[in-house]
């Protein structure tokens, strides 16, 4: 996983998988609350106190910003799901270890600036400077894109963990813990987090992910005893999502386990 020779990067003619786009559009303030009157606001969120930007309200408008024009980059890409599994036979959480090329590319260019100046070229410029495969190495939910159309999200929740993981589940296993949006700056996509209690009973594959698909996913069963300093260590890379549920089960399962 980590032996990674010959890296050279490229401009992505094609893909199945993004399509970058360009957002042009016109935004203005909020409507003055005195001339319209705006919706209810869940009742989480509270009123900001400051008077609300409008051309119709002078003393509160901001110059330039009434109709501004405006242009965002962004990619088009595929909502997915994650699935976070507390194998009970174990007392574990069961995680994926993977090597991602663009963790690995940004490292290379976060401690060598200037590594990726010659991407705009014709052909694959190599990497000048090369740093071990561990450098793109991260710890991630068992997860997948949703690019299969007629399945359910808990469907494909299902087919992640046999071919990452090698569990077997039903979509009645999963329970559903939040929906949310992930890369907001970048693709504005979605991602729906599931929760399953497994067994080593229903671990009936290696898991390890599709090999035609060019993946090499590791199982890594995460004790319950260390999973906090797991979470809270900066120097293991690790998706928002692992620390998102490690919280989670923290704090909505845990309690209702009993002594360990």
């Amino acid at each position: 996983m980590e032996r990674i020779e010959g890296a050279a990067v490229g401009r992505c003619a094609a893909s199945p998988y993004l399509r970058p786009l360009t957002l042009h559009y016109r935004q203005g303030p909020p409507t003055c609350p005195t001339r319209r009157q705006r919706p209810a606001a869940p009742v989480w969120l509270l009123p900001c106190p400051q008077p609300v930007a409008c051309s119709e309200c002078p003393a509160s408008s901001t110059p330039g910003q009434n109709g501004a024009q405006k242009s965002w980059d962004f990619m088009k890409t595929h909502d997915s799901v994650a699935i976070l599994m507390f194998n009970s036979s174990q007392q574990s959480l069961v995680l994926v270890k993977q090597f991602r090329p663009a963790v690995y590319v940004g490292e290379v260019e976060r401690r060598f600036p200037g590594s990726l100046a010659a991407v705009d070229q014709d052909r694959p410029q190599e990497l000048q400077v090369a740093l071990p495969g561990s450098a793109g190495v991260t710890y991630e939910l068992c997860a997948g894109l949703v690019d299969q159309p007629g399945l359910s999200l808990e469907e494909v929740a299902c087919s992640e963990a046999w071919e990452e993981c090698g569990y077997r589940l039903a979509p009645s296993d999963l329970r559903r813990v939040a929906t949310y949006k992930s890369g907001v700056g970048l693709t504005g996509s979605s991602q729906t987090m599931f929760y399953a209690e497994v067994t080593d009973g229903q671990r009936g594959g290696p898991g390890g992910g599709l090999a035609e698909e060019g993946e090499l996913i590791e199982v890594v069963h995460l004790p319950l005893d260390g999973a906090r300093a797991f979470a809270d260590d900066p120097d293991v890379p690790k998706t928002l999502g692992v620390i998102f549920g490690i919280s989670w089960f923290f704090s909505c399962v845990a309690p209702g386990l009993g002594p360990r």
